[in-house]
């Protein structure tokens, strides 16, 4: 019985040092900043938004660049209403974006396959007509070349159909009626967030962000 008790206050310890050096490593790397490319024409205007928690990546809905309306389509919303100017997407856990509309439904096994990554994702797509300025969302104007990696970068964290477009899934768990979910590459875990995910979108079209964040907080921190 006490060699029991010992083994599971080890384990306890352990645990909870694993999570005080996750913690203060996380804070660390999200002080470093990666400063974005130097003398790039300011050509596309682009959107970081967060809920508080999460970010996302807003881009116009339609330019001479990329229609994203032609893989994530308007009809799979339930406003099916084409006139929305600015996409916004967020990769996530599937089973936080399904499963988890409020945190008192979140569920001790949800919460275990997100981190340590046995689970799937998914791509939260949202239409917006207009992007509103503020602390929970922040304007970052890009060239086109960076746009062109952005697309690519985002472009690959779907998962594909044969005809091309990007696998909606059916569900009812749509936030409102503009928004829709994507089956997406990649697994989710406390090394990988979401907020990793759209810092790393920022990473590879050369602009300013975190070496490495888990968090939204880290994001938007660099741009004040």
């Amino acid at each position: 019985m006490k060699k029991a008790f010992k083994i599971l206050l080890k384990t306890i310890l352990s645990f909870l040092g694993f999570i005080l050096v996750y913690a203060f490593t996380a804070y660390l790397l999200s002080k470093i900043t990666i400063e974005k490319e130097a003398t790039t024409k300011p050509e596309v205007k682009i959107y970081i938004l967060t809920n508080g928690v999460h970010t996302d990546i807003v881009m116009p809905t339609k330019n001479a660049q990329m229609d994203w309306s032609k893989q994530i389509q308007f009809k799979n919303t339930k406003a099916a209403d084409s006139t929305y100017r600015f996409i916004a997407l967020g990769w996530g856990d599937k089973g936080f974006y399904l499963e988890t509309p409020e945190w008192s439904d979140l569920k001790a096994s949800v919460a275990f396959k997100a981190a340590t990554g046995l689970s799937s994702t998914a791509i939260h797509a949202t239409y917006y007509k207009h992007m509103k300025i503020g602390k929970d969302c922040k304007a970052i104007v890009i060239s086109k070349e960076q746009y062109a990696r952005l697309i690519t970068y985002i472009r690959n964290s779907f998962q594909t159909e044969t005809s091309g477009n990007f696998k909606v899934i059916k569900t009812n768990a749509n936030y409102g009626k503009t928004d829709a979910f994507y089956e997406a590459t990649g697994s989710y875990s406390i090394f990988k967030t979401c907020n990793t995910w759209a810092n790393d979108a920022l990473k590879a079209c050369g602009q300013k962000c975190c070496f490495w964040t888990a968090s939204d907080t880290g994001i938007f921190s660099k741009y004040n």
